[in-house]
């Protein structure tokens, strides 16, 4: 059987794969290579600068393809309700990388609030801009987490952690003493009482999630952090939240376009950002690629 992992994986688990008796091919493919090699291919494995929809998920089902594999969080680059219908298999790893998106979520909102990000390049051009940069501890401020799944939880404790006040609100509702160190609340009281604003949700619809009507409910002077999708959040809401001073700064590592391209971005003081880096740790990338050997044999073997 034939194992594509389209946007690469861990070299350990390629390895223990391939001593399952799997031939494992990492070639990046697109376009109409993409769907010839998919009618070859019994797993396809990706993370999330391919997408599998219908016209993909149609090539495998000409072939022998049998299971999706999204390796991370989230499943949004896959028709999941047409591979059903196809009889093709989606899943992903959704806990092996929520500390290391947690961790980046901690270091984007430490960024902003003693002007890491903006410091390291200002004194890169010989400023030494010390009154300047006068910033805020994190510690008994608010942090509102919009969904609470596996990243969102483990923001959270680690917020809590660090002597923050954790409130969240989830599609779910309020999820009680399986949340114990947050608050349960509505979307706009979230966005009402919160220093800071921490976005862990799927990108769902047409509509960003958080617009210009989310941003005016927001505290003068709050913090937005985006580690969720590109999509989510307006950008050109954004930037005009941050130009008129209603935000003090927003970090961000998933954009609308990637590679982001955006000048207004890239050059804004008040971004502080990576280039979607929030699973890209040594320690991630081992467990997303332990789950995905164990998915696969427990798939084929039972």
């Amino acid at each position: 059987m034939i194992i594509l992992a389209n946007d690469g994986i861990e070299v350990s688990a390629k390895i223990a794969l391939e001593n399952l008796g799997y031939t494992v091919d990492t070639k990046k493919y697109i376009g109409n290579d993409l769907h010839q090699r998919l009618k070859e291919v019994d797993v396809l494995i990706v993370r999330s600068s391919t997408t599998v929809g219908r016209e993909e998920l149609d090539a495998g089902k000409e072939g022998k393809l049998k299971l999706v594999i999204r390796a991370g969080v989230g499943m949004d680059n896959i028709d999941r309700l047409y591979a059903r219908e196809v009889g093709i298999v989606t899943t992903n790893t959704p806990a092996a990388s929520a500390d290391a998106v947690a961790e980046l979520t901690l270091a984007h909102m430490i960024s902003l609030s003693r002007y890491l990000h903006i410091s390291n390049v200002s004194m890169r051009a010989h400023k030494w801009l010390k009154k300047e940069y006068q910033g805020r501890e994190i510690g008994g401020k608010t942090l509102g987490i919009i969904g609470i799944g596996n990243i969102g939880h483990a923001v959270g404790e680690k917020a809590a952690a660090l002597g923050m006040k954790v409130i969240y609100t989830n599609r779910q509702g309020d999820l009680g003493k399986a949340v114990p160190f947050a608050e349960y609340r509505t979307m706009e009281d979230l966005l009402r009482e919160s220093d800071y604003v921490s976005v862990h949700a799927p990108k769902s619809g047409g509509k960003p999630l958080i617009g210009e009507a989310e941003f005016a409910l927001m505290k003068d002077g709050a913090y937005l952090i985006n580690l969720a999708r590109g999509g989510v959040v307006d950008e050109n809401a954004l930037l005009k939240a941050l130009d008129s001073g209603k935000l003090a700064g927003a970090g961000l590592d998933v954009f609308s376009v990637e590679p982001m391209q955006d000048e207004r971005i890239l050059s804004h003081e008040k971004i502080s950002m990576t280039p979607h880096l929030g699973a890209s740790t040594v320690e991630a990338q081992m467990r997303i690629g332990e789950n995905i050997v164990q998915i696969v044999k427990e798939f084929f073997n039972g």
